[in-house]
């Protein structure tokens, strides 16, 4: 059974105490929001995919855990200047490999938040008006 204290390892109190673009990115190409309704973990996930299709430039905004923040922030740094199609083929299993300590399943999930709205992310692109299509990202199932 993984030990709580290990959530509390230093890259990760690093990242939750000092994220990786924290904020809001201007002039963003896509977007996708998401929460985990067990916990009330939210995360906000902003793009911009440049004529190359790689993400030039991505930033979060987020309330709650400090699994759910830390993940965000490494995830987002992990991701910048990786193709479409490497973001795409960046599993679940990774993302728990890139946070580092084991976690209990439900906190997986708290883990998992971020990673879920990146992928949907790469679906929604904003129009002009800011607003997002009709999301096509990853099942349920695609976590496991």
């Amino acid at each position: 059974m993984p030990n709580e204290q290990d959530i509390y390892e230093e890259h990760v109190l690093d990242h939750y105490e000092d994220p990786y673009h924290r904020g809001t990115l201007e002039n963003a190409s896509h977007m996708h929001q998401g929460k985990n309704p067990l916990c009330g973990d939210s995360i906000v996930i902003t793009l911009r995919l440049d004529d190359e299709n790689k993400v030039s430039e991505a930033w979060f905004e987020g309330e709650g855990c400090v699994i759910s923040q830390a993940s965000a922030s490494m995830l987002i740094e992990e991701m910048e200047g990786k193709t479409i199609d490497e973001v795409k083929a960046f599993t679940a299993e990774q993302m728990l490999e890139l946070f580092g300590p084991k976690l209990t399943p439900n906190r997986q999930k708290c883990c998992l938040l971020s990673w879920k709205i990146l992928q949907t992310a790469l679906h929604s692109p904003l129009n002009e008006d800011g607003e997002t299509a009709a999301p096509g990202g990853p099942s349920l199932g695609e976590e496991q």
